[in-house]
């Protein structure tokens, strides 16, 4: 110890001989990089507080944070490093030279999927940071090569059979199209393919090559691509197929809300304009020239308000017959629902818009299908009620269901935070009859009508994943990407949403997933090719 004594003692001489440096060092920036601090002192520093929690003297982290002016959270870090370093050196948990040897891949993986981070990015980042295998061939040789180690349809486990409803839809890279199955209640890729084409022969062998893998589909969920009807009737006639409620009404009619809003503000603007110019008017004809200008154009605001408030009164009143429940929580019935639209279709092409009559054409021809969920809902509204739930409780939560689902749909600020009053009002009714027994019976009662689905909007959000992948790529995609993409996205934990804190997979297979994906994506590379980790260069 009395070298240590003697060490401290020069350093205090160092700092007390320098007063005025001390000074500017204790002012100014928060942060300033102590040039004075060398190595050796900082070493010093990190050993006497381990040493002090080995003795069990207190005191020393202030005695030396004062003698070095230096912060106490700044000695904290030196010894906490220093412990760490020191454990990986001597300790027992020395990395073996096969896991220091993946490290950098792990980079590249965390960096490319989680990070989202083009190759070009990796690679600078890697070198920034001295990280070895950090060329740009070496990243793109490396991602490639794991990508076609991974499959690009989901397989069961010990062959079993599952039923999951099919909700596929295209995404587009440049004009390559791919084709996409996803399991909207997990949210689990089935399978993910780069296609020459999207026709019949196309979608006819992806839902095959799915069920011989063990999902087998029970309900379909698609838009009205022509493709992927033609290819339901031929692979898949005996299952209901489900149009995209979305696209067929509210992506059809709902744009021309805005539309025909922005046509009826400049009309008003325009009338107001032909108002201003009266006043400056001064010769008879001018005037009456200016004031027939001014009647037209208030004739043509006020037809322009019109248009748009009763298109918006209709398209609105049309577009809640979708809802599955009343406003008492009970199953609407289908046909009365189908009469609704009907009418409200017909209401809407008297309005004698020429585009609008051709939406309503298109929302027409996918009618006959367009209300399948409502058979879908009854039975799972029947093993709801054979529950031991009270039926005003059942009721009240299927109606804050359905204000939850309008909370998520909404981008509007004021009709989320209506849909967001209502769902608490009905859960606060339920509460009423369930008391303490609530919280569970709504996530069994939200778990299960979750299962009706009515919408495609999912794969959006999968489009919304993959995008930044493919233009940090511009556009060139590969298979093998798509393959990482899909075990990353299927074995990923989400940090928010319904499904918080749990992944596809283990909603998928009802399993408890142990592992983070990446050290299941190394499992599953090391099965398939021992020697795989080892550097590409």
């Amino acid at each position: 110890m009395s070298e240590a004594n003697g060490v401290s003692l020069k350093f205090h001489k160092l700092i007390k001989n320098q007063p005025q440096r001390s000074n500017m060092l204790l002012r100014g920036n928060k942060f300033v990089r102590r040039h004075d601090l060398t190595p050796s002192i900082r070493l010093y520093i990190a050993f006497m507080i381990l040493m002090a929690k080995t003795t069990g003297a207190w005191g020393k982290v202030t005695e030396l944070s004062r003698q070095f002016a230096i912060s106490r959270m700044f000695a904290y870090m030196l010894a906490n490093t220093l412990h760490e370093t020191s454990l990986i050196v001597f300790g027992d948990n020395i990395l073996q030279p096969a896991v220091a040897e993946e490290l950098p891949y792990h980079h590249i993986l965390s960096l490319r999927l989680e990070g989202k981070c083009s190759i070009e990015a990796i690679s600078t980042i890697m070198k920034r940071f001295g990280i070895p295998n950090s060329s740009v061939g070496s990243i793109s040789q490396y991602l490639q090569g794991v990508g076609s180690l991974l499959p690009n349809t989901l397989i069961t486990d010990n062959e079993e059979v599952r039923l999951v409803v099919f909700l596929s839809d295209e995404i587009f890279a440049k004009n390559l199209p791919i084709l996409v199955t996803v399991d909207p209640i997990s949210s689990a890729i089935l399978r993910m393919e780069l296609a020459d084409s999207r026709k019949v022969e196309d979608w006819k062998k992806h839902w095959e090559c799915i069920q011989k893998n063990g999902y087998i589909a029970t309900y379909l969920v698609t838009d009205e691509g022509s493709g992927l009807r033609a290819a339901q009737k031929e692979a898949l006639a005996d299952i209901i197929r489900q149009p995209d409620t979305y696209h067929a009404i509210a992506h059809q009619l709902g744009k021309w809300v805005n539309r025909l809003e922005q046509a009826a503000l400049k009309a008003i603007e325009r009338e107001y304009k032909c108002w201003d110019t009266l006043d400056s008017a001064r010769s008879e004809a001018v005037i009456n020239a200016r004031i027939d200008a001014y009647e037209d154009a208030k004739k043509n605001a006020d037809t322009a308000i019109e248009l748009y408030e009763t298109f918006t009164f209709l398209y609105r009143a049309t577009n809640k017959e979708l809802n599955l429940f009343d406003d008492n929580g009970n199953l609407r019935d289908r046909q009365n629902a189908e009469g609704n639209i009907e009418a409200g279709l017909l209401l809407i092409e008297e309005l004698g818009h020429a585009n609008i009559t051709k939406a309503v054409n298109k929302v027409r021809r996918t009618m006959p299908g367009l209300l399948n969920f409502f058979d879908e809902a009854k039975p799972v509204l029947s093993s709801l009620s054979g529950l031991q739930i009270d039926p005003n409780a059942l009721k009240a939560l299927c109606l804050a269901w359905q204000w939850r689902k309008g909370l998520v749909k909404s981008k509007k600020i004021n009709i989320r935070n209506r849909c967001r009053e209502n769902e608490k009002f009905c859960i606060e009714i339920a509460t009423g009859y369930l008391q303490e027994d609530c919280e569970i019976t709504k996530e069994h009662v939200y778990g299960q009508l979750y299962k009706i689905v009515q919408s495609s909007a999912l794969v959006e959000c999968i489009n919304s994943i993959i995008r930044p992948y493919l233009n940090g790529s511009r556009n060139h995609v590969t298979q093998e990407t798509l393959n990482l993409i899909m075990f990353y996205h299927n074995h990923r934990r989400y940090k928010s949403g319904k499904r918080k804190n749990q992944t596809p997979m283990e909603i998928l297979t009802g399993k408890k997933q142990e592992k983070e994906w990446i050290d299941l994506l190394f499992v599953v590379i090391r099965k398939k090719e021992k020697s795989f980790s080892v550097s590409t260069e």
